[in-house]
């Protein structure tokens, strides 16, 4: 198995993590960051991701449970500070599904109805 690397120097959530690039954080904690959407779907649209790097939700799972489960705790979290018991937890993994930054992220969504199939 490959070395992780705590960072990758050309990924934009590592370098928002590093606070090179600004973001508007929800939620900081030991090993998780919690911050804005951007690109907002949803009237709560927060991304959540691990500070380390890695690649998807399957490498973080394989590499680092304690770490998914806290990142899932988190998205809890921010869902329920923003007021929403009803929010979906949506996890791009590979660019077909969606996924545009290769570092880990799972889109907390709520705060209008989200229809399935989702797209």
């Amino acid at each position: 198995m490959s070395e992780i690397p705590a960072s990758a120097p050309d990924c934009l959530f590592c370098r928002i993590v590093a606070r090179e690039i600004p973001a508007t954080a929800v939620k900081d904690g030991d090993r998780v960051l919690a911050f804005q959407d951007v690109n907002p779907q949803a009237p709560t649209h927060v991304l959540v991701i691990p500070r380390a790097h890695h690649r998807d939700v399957g490498a973080l799972a394989a590499a680092d449970p304690a770490t998914l489960a806290d990142l899932v705790s988190m998205a809890a979290a921010v869902a329920a500070d923003a007021g929403e018991d009803s929010y979906r937890l949506v996890f791009n993994t590979g660019e077909r599904s969606g996924q545009s930054v290769f570092h880990v992220h799972g889109h907390v969504l709520a705060g209008r109805p989200l229809s399935w199939p989702s797209g």
